[in-house]
């Protein structure tokens, strides 16, 4: 008896947006860190702080020209590392969700996924760049390390309201069919 690849996936788990989501969020939360704190806002930059750095690296102030264009450069390779995870989340994504993939973008779970990649990458680069090896901070001088703080209080903030709004998405499974696939399915076996 032969079967339909639909029947033969019947039970297998869909998809898993979990993966994708996250990694879309850590590049995506990465751009937004970049380009409204460095490039925005001009708070910060990736060596901005490493006068007061934990591991010696020397000191590019970013006030003259040359430690502004070693900054840039730095800044520059974090958002070449930030493309990178965008890409890389993307490519999971597609080769993951196979069928009705305009549908994915409007779901609850791969968003709720992306905000929790997100939170994670404020988490994971607040704590290393900004406490353990202090090569800058959210917002330099006297309450840094309350700017410093904020920034891993709204990274767990994302992280918990991305898992949260995953769990209230509907589960993603690219193989289920669409209402007009269904009525379509439905007027043919009449």
């Amino acid at each position: 008896m032969a079967t339909t690849v639909g029947e033969a996936r019947a039970g297998l788990a869909p998809a898993s947006l979990q993966l994708p989501g996250i990694v879309l969020g850590v590049g995506l939360g990465g751009f937004v860190d970049g380009i409204l704190l460095h490039q925005l806002l001009q708070w910060h930059h990736m060596l901005s702080s490493t006068n007061h750095d934990r591991i010696g690296v020397k000191y590019y102030n970013p006030h003259t020209v040359s430690g502004l264009e070693m900054n840039t450069l730095w800044d520059g390779i974090f958002h070449a590392v930030c493309w990178i995870a965008v890409l890389t989340g993307l490519a999971i994504l597609y080769s993951r969700v196979t069928h009705n993939r305009r549908r994915v973008w409007t779901s609850r779970v791969l968003w709720g996924w992306a905000l929790a990649g997100w939170g994670l990458f404020n988490l994971v680069e607040g704590v290393l760049d900004h406490h353990i090896l202090g090569i800058h901070h959210v917002h330099g001088g006297p309450y840094q390390v309350w700017w410093d703080i904020g920034f891993l209080v709204f990274g767990a903030l994302l992280l918990v309201g991305g898992w949260l709004l995953q769990r209230s998405g509907q589960p993603f499974d690219p193989d289920a069919p669409t209402a007009r696939q269904a009525e379509r399915d439905a007027g043919l076996s009449r």
